[in-house]
């Protein structure tokens, strides 16, 4: 039940990883939507709620190497059911408590376990594995592109959802329909047992430490911390800086977030074709440095709704255009065995920018009254991160009788 006789084929784990990383990154990308509502009915400043999704994706990121080493080890359908049922009950839990520590504490966990064994890491491994070497950048741009699809899908029928029923039902809802759709999912994402070749094996162990000794593994790490910080600073935190700022009409948030999540799904995908084309690393630079570019031309042009929708579709480009690329460089400089556990890694770091970038958003907007600082601080990173990436070695490693798969 639990172990497929053969591997799947490309085409079913992309599907069925695609629905999975619809639903688990789009509802996510929602939250958002709630901070406002939440906040008033119970009383809270904007920093309650903003510590909760910072947790979030705090444990997001701590969970997943564990979550990925799981998935490498027992299978990718097991994790994803674990996850499943972890996301219902955070969503649940965050409709029904209202003293703000178990809120923090709760959502933070069962979301953050949900997210670690549904979004790129714990998916990132089968699919290195089922992919060609010559296709396996283009199905991690078809995975990104899944991704980046649940946003545009589900920005709409989530800001929809909280002004038809309420935002408590539509936690309920959504708790629904993630277990209704990515458990049948998960059962397409069975693998064969693995079977260990003659000779020496890289363990666990093993595997990490040559990871984190690697420079080009720590070039990434630093990358990865920078997109975090703020991809998730402006996904929750765009709603009420245009309110603030006047633009007081929801539905132009609406469609700004999901004109993100539209032009990412071309993004995600010709990063991943183009990964196999050119090197990665200095892709990678070009999507720093193109975001610091587009934010700094945000600040400076006057705020209208149109001047908004032009920022989301030129930064919904860039959105997550990282991700194949970086899993890409992965696979290409360490092999599959371990691939779900390094990337899970890595984007412990992007998740450690998350939690730093939504958190200090609203503790400054708290202290400030104003998100000025915290969109400087971004354009800064943006750049120190286009510098990192430049020296990436993206070159196989031989390892004498192991080599790189």
């Amino acid at each position: 039940m639990f172990v497929a006789s053969r591997a799947p084929s490309l085409k079913t784990v992309l599907l069925a990883s695609g629905v999975v990383l619809t639903l688990a990154m789009g509802v996510r990308h929602g939250f958002g939507f709630w901070l406002q509502p939440i906040s008033q009915a119970n009383g809270w400043t904007r920093e309650t709620y903003s510590l909760a999704l910072a947790l979030q994706n705090l444990l997001w990121g701590a969970f997943g190497p564990f979550a990925g080493m799981a998935a490498d080890r027992y299978g990718t359908m097991r994790v994803v059911v674990v996850g499943a049922f972890s996301y219902m009950a955070g969503l649940v839990w965050m409709a029904l408590v209202k003293d703000p520590t178990l809120f923090v504490l709760g959502s933070g966990v069962f979301i953050g376990l949900g997210l670690a064994c549904t979004a790129f890491g714990a998916v990132s491994g089968i699919i290195g594995r089922v992919a060609p070497v010559e296709k396996r950048s283009w199905a991690f741009g078809i995975s990104g592109a899944a991704s980046s699809f649940g946003q545009f899908l589900m920005m709409p029928v989530e800001q929809q959802l909280i002004s038809a029923v309420g935002w408590q039902t539509a936690f309920y809802v959504l708790a629904g329909l993630v277990v209704l759709l990515m458990v049948p999912m998960a059962f397409h994402l069975r693998e064969p047992a693995v079977e260990h070749g003659a000779g020496p094996q890289q363990s666990v162990r093993e595997a990490m430490r040559e990871a984190v000794g690697n420079r080009s593994f720590l070039f990434l790490v630093a990358g990865y911390f920078v997109c975090g910080f703020q991809l998730v600073f402006i996904g929750v935190h765009m709603p009420a800086y245009l309110k603030d700022k006047g633009i007081a009409s929801p539905g132009v948030a609406v469609m700004a977030l999901a004109l993100i999540g539209l032009f990412n799904i071309f993004g995600s995908y010709y990063a991943g074709k183009l990964g196999g084309r050119f090197p990665k690393r200095y892709l990678l630079s070009a999507v720093y440095f193109t975001r610091a570019v587009v934010i700094g031309l945000f600040l400076l042009a006057p705020l209208t709704p149109y001047s908004v929708y032009v920022f989301a579709a030129a930064i919904g480009f860039i959105w997550l255009s990282t991700v194949p690329l970086t899993n890409g460089i992965i696979a290409g400089i360490f092999g599959v065995k371990h691939m779900s556990m390094l990337a899970g890694v890595v984007f412990f770091s992007h998740q450690v920018g998350s939690f730093i970038g939504v958190w200090l958003a609203g503790y400054l907007f708290a202290k400030l009254g104003s998100y000025d600082i915290v969109w400087g601080i971004a354009i800064g990173l943006s750049v120190m991160a286009g510098l990192i990436n430049l020296p990436i070695n993206e070159r196989a490693i031989e390892r004498g009788a192991l080599k790189a798969a």
